[in-house]
């Protein structure tokens, strides 16, 4: 026979219908179960929230995130821009990324609030936040944030679970997931919601995602009863409820133990048993008349109106880290400061709502020697650009959607006291110094836990899942201490 009739197909056609090749894969089979014999299956496995010590050594235990919902104006807060006042009212000289055209405007729109150096650090903030300008060495004041995605909804989500994705785990869970907490009488994870609206996503903003339902966030109403249900009625307290909690806890774990490794009915059973410890321990955390009235007057709690409801929330978010729950977030409502029109009289009332009570709670936590264990952070999901939108009168006049370079300030935990990092382009609209994306941020708010971000993962969908789920992360190293 020629070479043609020895080609590779022609050998393996052959061979595969033969008995020897039958035999031979027989065999190899056989020598590879030896050498590799089968695993046994895995144990379920079981989840709570008893604290646990991170591979490396924290500089915070606890987080408050004070979220501002709809996109607070780095423009008219924290970013001045100076060359803007000689173009105000004129032509932007340059391109515009518009989220919203049919109301869009080229005119350049320069603040009309006045700007001035805050502290001994010398930070520059508007007059619309003179409480949180009166912490400004406390803070470090980020210029350069970025999440590139202008809709409210998937921008919220890079900044909350690292995705512009649903269904993830928000940053919270995670940090409950890898910690725990230093409290078993209190939920780990707990969301302050506003009186007036749930924020933009909804519950999705405190999402457990794919992660064990044990690490979604716990809501606590703005209004009493803050908690629903918590107290028994008159005729089951005491060691009635005590009697049949214990019964119930033996049918609980009975049934548990035919249904191993079923982390839904585990977590229902373990919030069964947090909510009778939670009838002592919440009401007693949540109980602010036990705070003297200077504390009170801190935070705001006598001036009446907004500036109380926030303030009682921010003193409650300062007692519940203190208690030992790990993070806590509060929430504005839907679209505070999603200022497209209005912003004049908006801007204004919005700060007014949170501005004492954002200040109070670093102020506090430093009084109580808790400030260098508790991260603070404050801001929302995106900026506003530098011309106008809706052009109908000086009354009327807003800000567009800007998440190309934007403003967040944190304080505590490790963060860089009375530090600017980062900056805008001279016009406040993209990030051109220090950069730092929603990745950066979540990389350097783990490490700061004592949590490496790309080890910090969970098995789902077939493969391991992160919080930066593998976009290039990086610490920003210049906004340490």
């Amino acid at each position: 026979m020629n070479d043609t009739q020895h080609s590779r197909r022609h050998f393996l056609s052959a061979g595969s219908t033969g008995l020897s090749s039958l035999a031979l894969s027989y065999l190899l089979q056989q020598d590879d179960a030896r050498a590799n014999p089968a695993k046994p299956i895995a144990e379920p496995q079981s989840f709570d929230l008893t604290p646990k010590q991170p591979l490396a050594e924290p500089r915070a235990k606890a987080m408050i995130s004070l979220w501002m919902q709809g996109g607070p104006s780095h423009h008219d807060l924290t970013d001045p821009k100076p060359l803007m006042k000689e173009y105000d009212g004129k032509t932007f000289p340059g391109d515009i990324k518009y989220d919203n055209a049919a109301q869009a405007s080229s005119k350049v729109f320069a603040t009309p609030w006045k700007f001035a150096p805050r502290g001994e650090c010398g930070m520059e903030l508007s007059e619309l936040i003179p409480e949180i300008s009166g912490v400004a060495d406390d803070i470090c004041l980020i210029r350069s944030m970025r999440t590139g995605v202008n809709n409210h909804g998937q921008s919220i989500r890079a900044l909350i679970n690292g995705r512009i994705l649903g269904g993830r785990p928000a940053l919270g869970s995670w940090l409950t997931y890898a910690l725990g907490s230093e409290t078993q009488n209190l939920p780990a994870y707990m969301a302050l919601i506003d009186p007036g609206q749930l924020p933009v996503m909804g519950v999705e903003n405190w999402s457990n995602g794919f992660l064990p339902a044990i690490y979604q966030g716990t809501v606590i109403r703005a209004q009493e009863p803050r908690i629903l249900n918590l107290q028994p009625p008159n005729h089951l307290r005491g060691e009635v409820q005590d009697r049949s909690l214990a019964f119930l806890k033996q049918l609980n774990d009975r049934h548990y133990e035919q249904r191993p490794g079923q982390l839904d009915l585990e977590a229902r059973i373990r919030s069964y048993e947090l909510a009778a410890r939670m009838q002592t321990a919440a009401a007693e955390a949540m109980d602010l008349s036990k705070e003297s009235k200077a504390v009170q007057k801190m935070y705001g709690m006598l001036d009446g109106g907004d500036t109380a409801e926030y303030g009682s929330r921010c003193l409650i978010a300062r007692r519940l880290v203190e208690r030992g729950v790990r993070f806590v977030q509060v929430f504005t409502q839907n679209q505070l400061w999603d200022s497209h029109g209005s912003i004049i009289s908006r801007l204004p009332a919005a700060c007014k709502k949170v501005d004492k009570g954002s200040a109070a709670l670093v102020a506090d936590l430093k009084r109580l020697g808790l400030l260098d264990t508790t991260v603070v952070q404050w801001g929302g999901e995106m900026g506003r650009l530098p011309v106008i939108q809706n052009d109908a009168g000086r009354a009327k006049l807003g800000r567009d959607h800007n998440t190309y370079g934007f403003s967040h300030w944190y304080a505590g935990g490790g963060f860089k006291a009375g530090h600017v990092h980062g900056a805008t382009d001279e016009w406040g609209h993209y990030a051109i110094e220090g950069t730092v994306n929603h990745f950066d941020i979540h990389a350097t708010l783990l490490q700061l836990f004592g949590l490496d971000h790309s080890e910090l993962t969970y098995r789902w969908g077939g493969r391991l899942q992160s919080l930066t789920d593998g976009q290039e992360g990086k610490v920003v190293e210049e906004v340490l201490s």
